[in-house]
């Protein structure tokens, strides 16, 4: 048993009333795929970017079901990985911002943060439910030991628990060694999973499986990537077909923007490549009827959007930069826009999902776990707190008149700006506020202005100005129920 596994072994056999072992032997198997920093509209079925290029995401699609409205919580990596393993927001469990690679720097603050080993979360769930649990790939949520992916209910771990590695060439740690490795790294760490499913299947066969695969791509670094990966790009850009999404965006410099599209997207286009192999090995190996596959990214990206790129911590593309204060400088564009929020979300589940299922009601990274609780059976503890809902009556097409699309999102940024951003959205207006800084809420009117491109505030006539108190108290509330931080500096209401 890898170093410091046997404590969370005994944490969560009380935890869960010592239900391990006691699984049905019909459980399904679980791999859950997520990719770095892919925004919904970099699938090309979502017809959101023509030059997206991703088959086997389509296709997982087609086979399963998608939903159109699916959010991180937090536009960035740490805060929404952790809202994914606990259903708890980032500021509940002190992990607001990316946290910084800080072990080489005994003083830097990161190093004592990570996710709490004593929180429920999934790895501890399907454990407890008699799933071996494997990741393969990133952990960013603690490169401290105490924080280790074995200490929080993985069996396996094999990948880097920083928040990033080159794309080609990587060091990962593999049973608990540091290997430098050849080769690119979003194909190694698909042939580790691959191998890690193989050997289950021969080693444990009647066991049903938790296998976690977190991509590093289409995090930048970018390229390399392999030949037949670029190939269709390097075919775009010969023939001028790169498209930007707001070409005439004042100041936009659209041949960096062009450039950078094109390598965002053929790295997409690499862990596409590697889901193919993923999914044709739990065919080989006569599985793929009892495994379900969940596709999705820890948070969206821009790519000209807003004249950004990036992601909640965004990057300007425009000359000259707009203007910085104390706490966001000149070229930081800290934000919650949607593209920044919204992910792919995928569930293919034979049996049980309908093919080519369209979702379109409000769903979270808070929903994953409490999702994953109902499919296993498993008792949480007493005391829990999920702040998700299960998402399987919607993958079963069951009629939900009572399901709340609204959304809150928050984002402290600490890194390269200092901001305290809020959001509540509902199908119809989204408010923006940020407690810390002055002069950056906004108000939009989503049915008339999808692209959140004009901010209403300053400008509102008496029905939206009732809107916006109404937001604006929803938003309170929700941060009283969650204790959030950020109350200590709330501000009165948003100028109208």
């Amino acid at each position: 048993m890898p170093t410091g596994s046997f404590l969370t072994l005994v944490v969560f056999v009380v935890l869960f009333g010592g239900q391990v072992g006691l699984a049905a032997p019909k459980l399904p198997n679980v791999v859950f795929i997520m990719a770095d920093d892919q925004a919904q509209w970099a699938r090309s079925g979502s017809g959101l970017h023509p030059n997206a290029v991703t088959p086997t995401m389509d296709r997982l699609a087609n086979e399963g079901a998608r939903f159109t409205n699916f959010f991180a919580d937090t536009p960035t990596c740490s805060p929404a990985r952790a809202s994914i393993m606990t259903s708890r927001y980032g500021s509940e469990l002190g992990i607001t911002e990316w946290l910084k690679n800080g072990t080489k720097d005994p003083g830097h603050p990161d190093t004592r943060k990570g996710l709490d080993p004593y929180l429920p979360n999934i790895p501890l769930v399907m454990r407890a439910a008699g799933y071996s649990t494997a990741l393969c790939g990133k952990w960013h949520l603690g490169e401290n030991p105490a924080f280790h992916p074995y200490r929080l209910g993985f069996d396996y771990f094999a990948g880097f628990r920083s928040g990033g590695t080159s794309p080609v060439d990587p060091v990962l740690e593999v049973a608990e060694i540091d290997e430098p490795l050849t080769g690119l790294t979003c194909d190694i760490i698909t042939d580790l999973a691959l191998q890690r499913l193989l050997e289950h299947q021969e080693m444990t066969p009647d066991k049903p499986f938790f296998l976690a695969l977190h991509f590093r791509a289409p995090h930048t670094k970018w390229l390399p990537v392999d030949e037949e990966d670029w190939e269709p790009f390097e075919a775009m850009k010969n023939k001028g077909l790169v498209r930007v999404p707001e070409p005439d965006y004042p100041g936009l410099d659209v041949a960096r923007t062009e450039r950078m599209t094109l390598e965002y997207l053929a790295s997409v286009r690499t862990v596409d490549r590697n889901l193919s192999r993923l999914l044709m090995e739990l065919r080989d190996l006569s599985i793929e009827d009892n495994t379900i596959v969940i596709y999705t990214s820890d948070h969206g990206y821009n790519m000209g959007h807003h004249g950004i790129w990036h992601k909640g911590n965004g990057i300007s593309l425009v000359t000259p930069l707009p203007e910085g204060t104390v706490d966001v400088p000149a070229g930081r564009v800290p934000n919650l826009y949607d593209t920044s929020l919204k992910v792919p979300a995928i569930v293919r589940w034979p049996g049980k999902v309908e093919a080519g299922r369209e979702i379109t009601q409000t769903a979270t990274h808070l929903d994953w776990l409490p999702t994953l609780v109902e499919i296993t059976g498993i008792r949480m503890p007493i005391g829990s707190v999920m702040r998700g809902r299960s998402l399987v009556p919607l993958l079963e097409g069951k009629k939900q008149p009572r399901w709340k699309n609204d959304f809150f999102g928050q984002y402290s940024s600490e890194h390269d700006s200092r901001t305290a951003m809020r959001c509540y959205r509902t199908e119809r207006f989204k408010l923006i506020r940020d407690f810390r800084n002055e002069g950056r809420d906004a108000f939009y009117d989503l049915a008339a202005d999808p692209d959140e491109k004009n901010n209403l505030l300053g400008q509102l006539d008496e029905l939206h100005l009732k809107i916006l108190a109404e937001l604006d108290e929803k938003l309170r509330d929700k941060m009283e129920e969650i204790r959030d931080p950020a109350l200590d500096l709330l501000k009165p209401a948003p100028v109208r």
